[in-house]
Formats: structure tokens, C-alpha cells, sequence
């Protein structure tokens, strides 16, 4: 299998792993706070990223210059990126969430062409804009109303998704300068650090250490949060390196876009929603963007 092809297996995994984790981001906020979610999720991808490194007897060499180098990416994701996501999703539906988180191409697109020099051809744009209709399309004809949602949670998702924009151009360099493992490594132990440190600080001043680990005693709560830690914020933090450091950025950021095919189509099989017309539609739609961006897609040497 070539490198590129599995690089895109990787893009279409993430798209995957992260459609899927609105839906138990939702199960985790009925019962916990945004902030104990988070350092629950990192607690969970830390201890997995460690346990990974014992048996498969990695050992990583890393300097403070480097940890310094790698740090701003950190920052954008996992810290501000789901921050303003889970504090996002708090406030508006996964509905709204996605229409506006399909901006996240749009963003990449411009970005990777000022900092990067990757220049998009007219076919990418036209595609890249087919698969962002796509996503709009199916999301408005299932009943969501962007326009009515709530603003500071629309504010937050999308800053989220500017936050996801600036890690797809930032990670482009970095995924040729490092391993993979060194970066998901620095990338999930921040997360780990950053928000315990807020949550179990919180906590401590408020007196109510106790509610910290309440969440952990129900049983959905912990089937989500592994979900979360292990494969959305760990996997998805290794298979986007991945793919970046084989595909320009904004041909990874229109995979983001199947993330909100996945979201519905969860909907229909776990939650018995009802499969409509404008699903296939929009779904055909979305798949046609991306083929067609990453097919009249040209490879910048950067």
C-alpha cells in the first residue's frame, strides 16, 4: 500500500473517530462539567499513550528546544480546540455545531496559502465549496437554524474550528521534523497536564473534590470518556499527524466534512433517527467535494 493511499485511510479515520465523539461528548455533559470532561478525556489518552510506550519499549528523546517548538501546537490542539468545542457543544446542538465547524476548510484553505504557499486550483475551491455545501444542506434540511442558535456558543465552535484550521497548517512542518509519536506524545500530555491543573484546582478552592470523581461511578459516563481520551483526542492526534505528513493541509481539512456525514448517520443507527432523502443528498454531495478537492489537488513542496 502506498504511503499517500494510507494517508488517506488515516484522514477518513479521523473523520470517523470525531463524527462520532459529538455524540458521546453529549452523553459525558449530563453528567459532568466542560472542564472535569476534559481532564478526565486527557487523563484517559495520557495513561494510553503511556501503556503504548511500555510495550512497544519506545523510548523518546526529547529537548527543551523541542518541547518549545511543538508547544504552540499543543496549545491549538488538543487545549483550545476542544475547549471551545465542549464548552460549544454546552450551549448549541451538534447541528448547529457542525454547519458552523464546516468552516474549517475554508480557514485551512486560506492559511495554508498565506503561511505555507499551497496554491489551491480553481478546482479545489470549487469542490471544497460543493463539499461545505454539502455539509450546510444536509444540516439545515434536518431542522438546524444557525441563525437563531445561541451566540456565544456559536462564537466558541467557532473558534474551535479556526483553532482546527491553524493546527492543519502548523502541523504540515512539524510532522516532517518530528515523529509522530514524539508529537502525539507532548501533544496529549499537555492536554493531560493543562486540564487537570484547571479542573482539580477549581475543585480544590470550591471544596468539592469529591464531584470530581463522581462522574467516574456511571458506567456511560466511563464507556464515553474512554471513547473520548482514547480515540478521539489520542487516535485522532496520531492519525491527523499522519495524514498531514503526507497531505497538504487543505486537502486533510476537507475530510473534516465526513465527520458531520458520520454524526448523522450515528444518529440513524444508534439513536433510531429517521434516515430522509436530503441525508443521501447531502451525504453524495460531501463525498463528491472531497474526491474532487483531493483529485484536482496539486502538491506543494513546502
Amino acid at each position: 500500500m502506498s504511503e499517500k493511499r494510507k494517508a488517506y485511510i488515516a484522514a477518513i479515520s479521523y473523520a470517523f473517530i470525531i463524527g462520532l465523539s459529538f455524540m458521546f461528548v453529549k452523553v459525558t455533559l449530563t453528567v459532568a462539567s466542560p472542564t472535569d470532561i476534559l481532564a478526565h478525556r486527557f487523563t484517559f489518552a495520557f495513561i494510553g499513550i503511556v501503556i503504548l510506550m511500555v510495550f512497544t519499549k519506545n523510548k523518546l528523546t526529547i529537548k527543551k528546544y523541542d518541547l518549545l517548538k511543538i508547544l504552540p501546537l499543543a496549545i491549538l490542539y488538543p487545549i483550545v480546540f476542544f475547549t471551545f468545542q465542549v464548552l460549544g457543544l454546552a450551549k448549541i446542538s451538534s447541528s448547529e455545531a457542525g454547519i458552523i465547524q464546516a468552516t474549517i476548510p475554508i480557514f485551512t484553505l486560506a492559511l495554508a496559502g498565506l503561511l505555507l504557499k499551497e496554491k489551491a486550483t480553481r478546482g479545489q475551491l470549487v469542490f471544497i465549496s460543493l463539499s461545505v455545501l454539502g455539509v450546510i444542506y444536509m444540516l439545515i434540511m434536518n431542522g438546524a437554524n444557525a441563525t437563531t442558535g445561541n451566540v456565544i456558543g456559536s462564537g466558541l465552535i467557532l473558534l474551535s474550528a479556526l483553532a482546527a484550521s491553524l493546527y492543519n497548517v502548523f502541523a504540515r512542518r512539524l510532522t516532517k521534523q518530528y515523529s509522530l509519536l514524539i508529537l502525539t506524545y507532548v501533544m496529549t500530555l499537555c492536554g493531560f497536564v493543562i486540564f487537570n491543573g484547571v479542573a482539580l484546582g477549581n475543585h480544590l478552592m470550591n471544596g468539592t473534590i469529591d464531584e470530581f470523581f463522581q462522574p467516574l461511578t456511571h458506567v456511560d459516563f466511563v464507556i464515553a470518556i474512554l471513547y473520548l481520551g482514547l480515540l478521539s483526542s489520542l487516535g485522532t492526534s496520531y492519525l491527523s499527524n499522519y495524514a498531514l505528513s503526507k497531505l497538504e493541509a487543505s486537502k486533510m481539512s476537507v475530510f473534516s466534512n465526513f465527520a458531520t456525514l458520520i454524526t448523522i448517520l450515528a444518529g440513524v443507527l444508534f439513536l433510531q433517527e429517521v434516515f430522509h432523502l436530503y441525508h443521501f443528498i447531502g451525504g453524495i454531495i460531501i463525498i463528491i467535494g472531497v474526491i474532487g478537492t483531493n483529485y484536482f489537488g496539486q502538491r506543494q513542496v513546502v
